[in-house]
């Protein structure tokens, strides 16, 4: 008995050590306060919980583990010199978004491309029969990047399209992310390389690398065909993009884009490559001279925790900054950042008309609950928000004036502003605004608006968790 105390005291010290050494380093690395408070309350008040949490999801290690920032820079610029020549036939900045143009091309050369024709797509179904028949005609070259590619009915159809592709002779490289698509078996990707397409893992998950790889994630869905053709937005390679669950569709927004906007997409992909194969790829031959296949000028905006910047976030606070008359924003978790949340009331507060719609049920019930306890003061300002009822919105658009839409993998949390490597794209059109906006509006249909006196009146206890989880929002 005496021995099993002794034994009790002892794990009791070690706990007590392993708390103090990380909150004496989570302090000492002068992140963001309100995160650094998070992680404190994670690690004192959820006992061994919070210390696996930190453990896998809190430690900063991009610069020891990852890749230096200093190299990430010098990789971004020498893929980037192959388009250089392109970006000189720039559209002519449009005057009423001058200030974000100007922002993004300061912060991270993103020039400004011309000439493009863009396709919005709503559902799966359509979006992989277009992918499925482009890769069909691909000629060159196919690049390839999700987070999440499964082996399931959608990805086999996909392997063995782009098998079909690599018996012809053309060049096919995959990126996918270890975590996201973990459920997949290995034999799915090593089908792929037996077949000559080049296939590798971003940041390859074993367990001497486990905690410090898990937390930096590329969340990007790029496609890329023969540098002409592109694909970005929110859906990834899995059967619940088309059949979504028993209990509703899942609705969700994607972009094909032709044209010189989809050099942008090839810049990152190929950055991403040599991330994680060691080959750098800047030949011309990937970055074809190409004509205008439409009018839409766009910006292609990518981000991650190797760049301080944080291109994505700051392009948005400028956007609502810059709004006059609507910002519409779709997202299935909304937990923003201190500042953006504020910008979003004050925009509501001078009069924009501010709407901003997520999913009434979601895939991840903790992430749902810290979504809802910023509805009271969004509501309290004047943000009108909307409860998607016919199933999953995990649809990433955003719509501003009706003459800027966003859409990429970004979503509107703190998670995607700040550690996960992201894509987004800026397209600067009336017409495409417009038509952005009418399927906000479209969607709006099968929402609920939420009244601010009916949210008052939830019950306490609902109430009081979704404001616990709220603490811990820096970190979901």
């Amino acid at each position: 008995m005496h021995l099993n105390s002794a034994l009790f005291l002892i794990i009791e010290l070690l706990y007590l050590l392993t708390v103090v050494s990380i909150v004496a380093v989570v302090i000492s690395e002068n992140r963001n306060p309100i995160k650094t408070v998070a992680w404190i309350l994670a690690v004192l008040f959820l006992p061994f919980i919070g210390i696996i949490w930190y453990a896998f999801f809190g430690r900063n290690t991009t610069r020891r583990h990852v890749i230096s920032r200093r190299m990430y820079s010098k990789l971004k610029k020498r893929p980037l010199d192959g388009i250089r020549a392109a970006a000189e036939h720039t559209a002519s900045p449009p005057e009423r978004h001058a200030n974000l143009i100007k922002l993004l091309q300061n912060m991270d050369y993103t020039p400004l491309l011309g000439g493009n024709d863009i396709k919005l797509f709503t559902g799966g179904k359509e979006k992989f029969e277009h992918l499925l028949a482009d890769i069909e005609k691909a000629g060159k070259h196919i690049h390839i990047e999700y987070y999440v590619l499964l082996d399931d009915e959608l990805g086999m159809k996909l392997q063995q399209a782009l098998i079909r592709k690599a018996k012809e002779g053309l060049e096919i490289r995959i990126i996918y992310d270890s975590f996201g698509s973990r459920k997949a078996k290995k034999k799915f990707f090593e089908d792929f390389r037996k077949a000559g397409i080049e296939t590798e893992p971003f940041l390859k998950l074993t367990l001497s690398v486990l905690t410090s790889r898990l937390n930096y994630r590329t969340h990007r869905k790029i496609v890329v065909i023969d540098g002409q053709i592109g694909y970005v937005g929110g859906m990834n390679v899995a059967d619940r993009y088309l059949k979504g669950f028993d209990w509703g569709c899942w609705r969700d927004t994607h972009a094909r884009i032709e044209g010189k906007g989809v050099q942008g997409l090839q810049s990152v992909f190929l950055i991403d490559w040599y991330f994680v194969s060691q080959t750098l790829i800047t030949s011309r031959d990937y970055f074809p001279a190409l004509g205008n296949y439409g009018k839409y000028p766009m910006q292609i905006v990518n981000s991650g925790p190797l760049n301080e910047e944080n291109e994505v976030s700051r392009g948005i606070m400028q956007a609502i900054y810059d709004a006059r008359k609507s910002i519409y924003i779709q997202t299935p978790y909304f937990l923003p950042p201190d500042a953006m949340a504020d910008a979003l009331q004050a925009a509501a507060v001078r009069g924009i008309d501010v709407r901003v719609m997520m999913s009434r049920r979601s895939d991840m019930m903790l992430v749902q609950k810290a979504s809802c306890s910023y509805v009271r003061d969004m509501l309290k300002a004047g943000v009108k928000v909307y409860l998607y009822n016919k199933g999953f919105l995990h649809s990433k658009m955003m719509v501003f004036d009706g003459s800027l839409t966003l859409v990429g993998s970004a979503n509107f949390d703190s998670r995607s502003f700040e550690q996960n490597f992201e894509v987004e794209a800026f397209i600067y059109d009336e017409e495409l605004g417009m038509h952005a906006s009418d399927i906000f509006v479209e969607d709006q249909r099968f929402s609920e608006p939420i009244s601010a006196r009916e949210w008052r009146r939830r019950p306490a206890s609902e109430r009081f968790i979704e404001s616990v989880m709220r603490l811990f929002a820096p970190l979901l």
